[in-house]
């Protein structure tokens, strides 16, 4: 049984990964990220290209998705949000759960999943239409990217190398978002740049 759970994790995973063909050219680590400009559920405005000279971390968030569960009721994701913000590190959570998908949230009910769960994102940005999810291809819940001083985009993938909605092992895994932070401050090249992303397809809108 046991020999049998991890490649049905895996193929659970795989077919998480299912989403919308996008018209979009997916971005390219090593390239310019692609700038945009959204606002903030405290009608903030966030410009991508106002954030030159900062690094920057993407994360697609869908608080019903399991892989995303694991995350946050295991405080991986909160201590990762507080420990990168804490060395100037722009941390964005976009949700592009479209109305009437399991993850769409109101401005409210965003705030409350924030002061219920302790996330510590600088900004949550709802996507509902998901343009700003095409404009990346964003594929998962999570979906990881980030973005160097220089806007160039340094890493895309997975938060980890654990692909598994299962709670255990959060602390071992190989957190790759950690990694490519710790590097970029260090002026050393990420040493995983990309990876598979893993957990539920991110929700569009199927109109």
């Amino acid at each position: 049984m046991k020999k049998l759970l991890k490649p049905l994790m895996t193929l659970l995973a795989v077919i998480c990964l299912s989403g919308p063909v996008m018209a979009a050219d997916a971005p390219v680590v090593g390239q310019a990220a692609p700038d945009f400009t959204a606002t903030d559920i405290d009608g903030n405005a966030v410009k991508l290209s106002d954030l030159k000279d900062k690094i920057v971390v993407l994360e697609w968030h869908n608080p019903g998705c399991p892989f995303v569960v694991k995350h946050y009721e295991t405080i991986n994701m909160q201590k990762l949000q507080s420990e990168v913000t804490a060395k100037d590190v722009v941390w964005l959570s976009i949700n592009s759960s479209a109305e009437g998908m399991e993850g769409n949230l109101t401005d409210a009910k965003a705030h409350d999943y924030i002061k219920t769960s302790g996330a510590k994102p600088t900004h949550y940005i709802l996507d509902s239409k998901g343009e700003l999810g095409n404009l990346y291809q964003a594929k998962t819940t999570p979906h990881m990217f980030v973005i160097g001083k220089d806007g160039v985009l340094a890493y895309a993938g997975a938060i980890d190398d654990t692909p598994t909605p299962r709670h255990e092992g959060v602390e071992k895994a190989k957190n790759y978002v950690r990694a490519a932070v710790d590097a970029l401050i260090a002026g050393k090249p990420v040493e995983v740049a990309t990876s598979q992303p893993y957990g539920c397809g991110v929700k569009y809108s199927t109109k």
